[in-house]
C-alpha cells in the first residue's frame, strides 16, 4: 500500500477530485430534489487551497457547474455552510441586512482533543485504538438521543479524516431551526462541562433523565473496556488520585485513598471502589457523594461536543469526502450500525485510492473496453466504495422524504 506523503497531494488531489469524488450523491444530499428550486444554487460552500488560501461565499448553479469548480480549484478542503436568501457568490450585490442565512443541517463536531484530561495514551491530534473508543460511545450515545429525544430520522456520522467525527441531522424540521433552538439541543446533550481547570465536570442528581440513563447503558457497556483495560485509569497512584479528585466528600476521598493500595490492577480498584461507595451510601453517608459513580463513567465517556458548531446557523464544517492534508485519509461516512467495527486508522487514503486506481486501469479488464459513459464509477473500483454506499443507504431513505414535495409542487405548477 502507498505510503501517503504530503508533498504529492498538488498532483494527486486532481485525480481524487476528476476520478474519485462522488458527485453525484454529493449533489443529490444537498440540493434536496431540488424543492425548493433555489435550495443548491443559494447553499455556500468555502474553499481552502494550497498554502492555507481561504475563500469563502463559493456556490454552484448545478452538478455540472460544481464539478467543473472542485476540479479547477483543487481545494485542500470543502466546507458546507448555509443556504441564504441569495445566491453567495454574488453576496457583494446585495444589501448585508437582507443576505441572511436561511437553513443549514444541524451539525455536531467531537474531537478527541477535548478528551485529552481523560486519555493516558494520546494527547492532542494524535489517536490509536486505545481511545478511539471514546468516539465510538460518543457516536452511539449522539445517535440514539437524536432520534429517541428528538425524532430526527436522517443523521449520518462522518470520519473527521485526523481526530474526530461529525454529524449531519438532515431531517427538514432540523434544517429549519432557529440558532435558539440549536443552542438548546447542544446544550440539552452537554453534560460535561468547565474549562482545563475545572476538575469535576460532571454532576449528575436522582432521578436521572431517561436520555441519561439511555446515555449510561451505552457507558456502562464500554468502561470496562476503555477506562480499566485500554486507559488503565487505576494503574497507578497518579492515575487513581485523579479519579478519586471527582469524589466530593474529602473524608470518604481520604478513605477510598488508602482502599486503592489493597488491589494490584485497575479492574480490582474499580471494584473496590465502587464497593466502598455502595456501603456508605447504604448507611445514608456521605450523601454529597451518592452518585459519584456515574459522575466518574459519565467524566470519563459522555460525548464532549463543540456547542459553538452547533448554535450557528452560518457555520461552516468541513464537508464529507474532503482528504485531511495531513494525515491523506479520506473524511468517509461511519456506518453507525457497524460503529464497533470501524477503525479510523482502516481509512484509505488518496495515496493508496490513486494507487488501487492504477492498478485497476492496468487490469485492462473488459469493463474499461466499454465507452466510457457505459463504464462503471471510478470510485466503485476502489476501497472508497463501501464508504460512499454507506452514503447512499442514508440518502435512499432522504430521498423518500422529498419525492412527495417534487410530486406536489409538480401539481401546482401543473406540470404533468
Amino acid at each position: 500500500m502507498a505510503a501517503y506523503d504530503r508533498n504529492e497531494l498538488p498532483v494527486l488531489l486532481p485525480i481524487y477530485y476528476r476520478r474519485l469524488f462522488p458527485y453525484g450523491p454529493f449533489y443529490k444530499w444537498l440540493n434536496y430534489g431540488g424543492v425548493p428550486r433555489t435550495y443548491m444554487c443559494h447553499r455556500e460552500f468555502s474553499f481552502t487551497l494550497k498554502d492555507d488560501v481561504y475563500i469563502r461565499y463559493q456556490s454552484f448553479s448545478d452538478q455540472h457547474d460544481m464539478e467543473k469548480e472542485i476540479q479547477k480549484a483543487c481545494p485542500y478542503k470543502i466546507d458546507i455552510g448555509a443556504v441564504f436568501s441569495y445566491k453567495p457568490k454574488e453576496h457583494k450585490t446585495i444589501k448585508a441586512d437582507a443576505f441572511q442565512a436561511l437553513e443549514k443541517e444541524l451539525v455536531f463536531d467531537i474531537d478527541m482533543t477535548d478528551y485529552d484530561d481523560v486519555r493516558s495514551c494520546c494527547s492532542g491530534a494524535d489517536i490509536c485504538e486505545k481511545c478511539w473508543p471514546l468516539m465510538t460511545i460518543a457516536m452511539k450515545i449522539l445517535d440514539r438521543a437524536l432520534e429517541e429525544d428528538f425524532g430526527f430520522d436522517h443523521r449520518f456520522f462522518v470520519y473527521s479524516g485526523r481526530r474526530g467525527v461529525h454529524c449531519w441531522v438532515a431531517d427538514e424540521t432540523a434544517r429549519k431551526l432557529s440558532q435558539n433552538a440549536r443552542s438548546a439541543i447542544a446544550e440539552y446533550l452537554s453534560l460535561v462541562r468547565g474549562g482545563e481547570n475545572q476538575i469535576k465536570k460532571v454532576t449528575l442528581h436522582e432521578p436521572l433523565h431517561p436520555s441519561i440513563l439511555r446515555a449510561y447503558t451505552i457507558i456502562h457497556e464500554h468502561f470496562e473496556d476503555l477506562a480499566l483495560n485500554k486507559q488503565d485509569i487505576f494503574g497507578c497512584e497518579k492515575s487513581w488520585e485523579k479519579v478519586l479528585a471527582l469524589v466530593p466528600d474529602d473524608e470518604l476521598r481520604d478513605q477510598l485513598s488508602k482502599d486503592m493500595l489493597k488491589g494490584s490492577n485497575s479492574k480490582e480498584r474499580w471494584a473496590i471502589l465502587k464497593g466502598r461507595v455502595k456501603k456508605e451510601i447504604d448507611k445514608k453517608s456521605y450523601r454529597k457523594s451518592q452518585m459519584c459513580i456515574q459522575d466518574i463513567m459519565f467524566q470519563y465517556c459522555y460525548p464532549r461536543l463543540d456547542v459553538n458548531v452547533s448554535k450557528g446557523v452560518n457555520h461552516l464544517l468541513k464537508s464529507p469526502f474532503c482528504v485531511h492534508p495531513k494525515t491523506g485519509r479520506v473524511c468517509v461516512p461511519i456506518d453507525i450500525n457497524e460503529v464497533d467495527n470501524f477503525n479510523p486508522m482502516d481509512v484509505p487514503t488518496i495515496s493508496q485510492l490513486c494507487e488501487e486506481l492504477d492498478h485497476a486501469d492496468d487490469k485492462g479488464d473488459e469493463e474499461n473496453s466499454e465507452p466510457a459513459a457505459k463504464r462503471r464509477k471510478d470510485y466503485k473500483r476502489t476501497s472508497i466504495y463501501p464508504c460512499i454506499q454507506v452514503f447512499e443507504r442514508f440518502l435512499e431513505k432522504l430521498e423518500k422524504t422529498w419525492k412527495g414535495k417534487m410530486l406536489q409542487q409538480s401539481d401546482l405548477k401543473k406540470e404533468f
